[in-house]
């Protein structure tokens, strides 16, 4: 990291209006509430040093053309530490944006609570948690950006707290402060790069691109819609598949258009959403986020081809409940052979991570749209699609099972697998006709919706 920006030196970096709110008045006994000798001093030498009366900043202003409340922690009073006083601004800058229905920007730089207030200064991270809370509960984004250093409390609540988490290049992050950690601990593993890594944090972003980045995620974010996402046009075959395995075939090619391309396709602009916050990432079976299309946010989950891990389903659950809570429409796109199967995806709660996926999709009250545009393989699958709003394009298939799989199953020779697939009754006019997806001329040539029809 360079030279550590001031709190108002940082809030230069991403508004040009900043407006500070009024601190909470009142009275503090000289050394504080536990008496501790010298804290009055020491108050007094951070406010001389860094003209702040406390370690946080709070007020209003437009990054990017969108008003938001803003956080900023000032390192260099006592160490950006959180105390009472602390907690008290806190409190009022998140009760003013839930009155002025303003997302909250924390810009954090702190390294834990403040000792000389002894509990009382831990306890302001129970208070920071339920405002939080209050905020999510509101509908109210929170787009958190950690700077050096962000560990202790500050991190564990207005940080990883956060819906979305950015980290500046080699910024400190972590629990556990520099101080305080295991002698032999590697202290690469306390580094924003680190945190996005192990999927505690989104995105490393630069100084120079942070205001463009942070205005993206907050016009995003605050554009709730009632609307359902309609669902992309196929970009490859437009004919139907001839036979079971002539679907199979078609959907495994290797030249089929991938998630990527669908989302290129679909999205103007688009920024990912990554990590599970539990410790995981799938940056290869699951891309997250949010973009435009047609003028109107839409967040999207889109399987890459390949077989998901349960970090995937966990990032995919988290990004469907934040659409849920933010009104924003989702849509998903299905292609995976399936599931990971091996050691590790159990030893890291596969069943559970589908479980929870499963859950989020039948619970969400926001639209979630589902665009099947490879392979759709069994559970592993069918749990990122929407019931009664999937379509299929000409070259996928869904199955209960792979047709090799259930072949092997039923103890057939491999000659059998092309039987099999047929009876299996996985190409797109088979779902169709089993009523399993929806279909119309622009995904499905050749067919009626039935289903669109009833709604009319």
């Amino acid at each position: 990291m360079g030279e550590r920006r001031s709190a108002r030196e940082f809030l230069a970096l991403v508004t040009d209006d900043f407006i500070e709110l009024p601190g909470p008045r009142g009275e503090q006994a000289p050394d504080g509430p536990l008496g501790w000798p010298g804290y009055g001093a020491a108050r007094a030498r951070a406010a001389d040093r860094t003209g702040e009366e406390e370690s946080v900043v709070c007020g209003t202003g437009h990054v990017e053309g969108v008003r938001a409340v803003l956080l900023a922690f000032e390192f260099g009073f006592l160490g950006g530490s959180l105390g009472r006083r602390t907690g008290d601004r806190l409190e009022a800058a998140y009760a003013y944006a839930r009155a002025h229905r303003l997302p909250v920007v924390p810009l954090v730089a702190t390294g834990g609570s403040r000792m000389q207030e002894g509990m009382l200064a831990l306890t302001q991270l129970q208070r920071v948690a339920r405002q939080s809370v209050l905020t999510r509960r509101a509908g109210l984004p929170q787009v958190a950006v950690v700077r050096d250093p962000a560990t202790g409390g500050g991190w564990a609540t207005l940080g990883a707290g956060a819906d979305v988490v950015l980290a500046l290049p080699g910024a400190q992050v972590g629990f556990a402060g520099s101080r305080v950690r295991p002698p032999d601990a590697d202290p690469a593993a306390y580094t924003a790069e680190a945190q996005v890594a192990a999927g505690s944090a989104d995105a490393v972003v630069p100084e120079e691109e942070l205001r463009s980045t942070l205005g993206r995620w907050l016009r995003l974010l605050t554009a709730p819609s009632g609307d359902p996402a309609p669902v992309p046009a196929p970009l490859g075959a437009r004919d139907l598949p001839a036979d079971g395995w002539d679907a199979v075939r078609r959907a495994r090619a290797a030249g089929r258009p991938r998630a990527g391309a669908y989302l290129d396709a679909y999205f103007g602009e688009r920024v990912a959403l990554s990590g599970d916050r539990c410790g995981g990432t799938d940056p290869e079976g699951m891309l997250c986020g949010f973009g435009t299309h047609a003028g109107r946010t839409v967040a999207y989950a889109a399987q890459t081809g390949t077989a998901t891990r349960p970090a995937g389903y966990r990032t995919a659950t988290r990004l469907i409940h934040l659409a849920d809570r933010l009104g924003i429409p989702v849509l998903t796109l299905v292609d995976t052979p399936g599931a990971a199967g091996d050691a590790a995806a159990e030893g890291q709660a596969v069943g559970p991570a589908i479980a929870d996926l499963f859950g989020a999709v039948a619970s969400v009250r926001t639209p979630v749209s589902t665009l099947v545009i490879g392979e759709g393989g069994s559970g592993g699958a069918l749990a990122l699609a929407a019931p009664g709003a999937t379509w299929a394009t000409p070259d996928s298939y869904f199955s209960v099972i792979a047709p090799e799989l259930a072949a092997a199953i039923l103890k057939r020779p491999p000659a059998q697998v092309r039987l099999t697939a047929d009876q299996l009754r996985l190409r797109p006019q088979d779902l169709a006709e089993l009523d399993v997806i929806r279909t119309d001329e622009q995904v499905f040539p050749g067919t009626g919706d039935r289903r669109s029809e009833e709604r009319m």
